[in-house]
């Protein structure tokens, strides 16, 4: 059972439930995944299908060469294995998944991405350190993220210590969060998800929620019919 699909963020904004609850939303584009490989536990030790989306305007040959394996005239932009439980039913290669296959309004939903990196950032920034006193003299402190190491023993800074140091531009999982809508290749997620506008997400069913409250929707006014002018 295939239980997630690539997409691609469009952008964020808020909404109004039914019931008059204004939420944050993320509308996430989920054109149609094509099935660029499967791997199943006798051939490769484990079951997941590869699902590729878009084109590459240049590629090389070997990216070439493996969308070719799935009748795809050009290599897909993206790649990602998504692994499966069962192995029954599986798609053929080149077959495509669609997002209202998989996700309904009312589902609960993992999603990964790669957060915005934020270049080298100091300690009060990337990991909210307090910084020193602002007294006694201590002008050059407000920003220093203080003692790194533990003097003599063991006489060294220890690997994982928080410091200054490259920021962002990590895989992020935001989890639990909730899809409200479906419409025309477009998924309405409430909540935010890692990462900026057209990079590449991977949206994973991991549940149904008990009490679903829809979107709001304005309808259309009705048309009036014209009443013919009196002689």
């Amino acid at each position: 059972m295939i239980t997630a699909i690539i997409g691609q963020k469009v952008d964020q904004s808020g909404a109004f439930l039914e019931d008059g609850t204004r939420i944050p939303v993320t509308f996430v584009r989920v054109e149609k995944s094509t099935v660029v490989e499967v791997k199943t536990k006798g051939k490769h030790g484990y079951s997941a299908l590869q699902l590729g989306i878009g084109s590459r305007k240049k590629a090389n040959r070997a990216r070439i060469g493996h969308g070719m394996g799935a009748q795809l005239e050009k290599a897909p932009i993206f790649l990602k294995e998504i692994r499966i439980d069962s192995e029954e039913d599986l798609p053929e290669k080149g077959s495509s998944i669609q997002a209202g296959d998989i996700l309904k309004p009312g589902d609960i939903v993992d999603v990964i991405g790669v957060s915005k990196g934020k270049g080298y950032a100091g300690g009060v920034k990337r990991y909210h350190f307090k910084g020193g006193p602002r007294t006694h003299g201590q002008s050059d402190r407000e920003r220093a993220p203080g003692s790194i190491g533990q003097t003599t023993t063991p006489g060294r800074v220890y690997k994982g210590k928080k410091m200054a140091g490259r920021m962002g531009h990590d895989q992020v999982t935001v989890k639990n969060l909730e899809v409200v809508d479906i419409t025309n290749e477009t998924l309405t997620i409430k909540g935010l998800v890692p990462g900026g506008k057209n990079t590449y997400l991977v949206v994973r069913k991991v549940g149904e929620m008990k009490k679903f409250s829809p979107l709001y929707k304005e309808s259309a006014p009705e048309e009036q019919p014209i009443q013919p002018e009196s002689a």
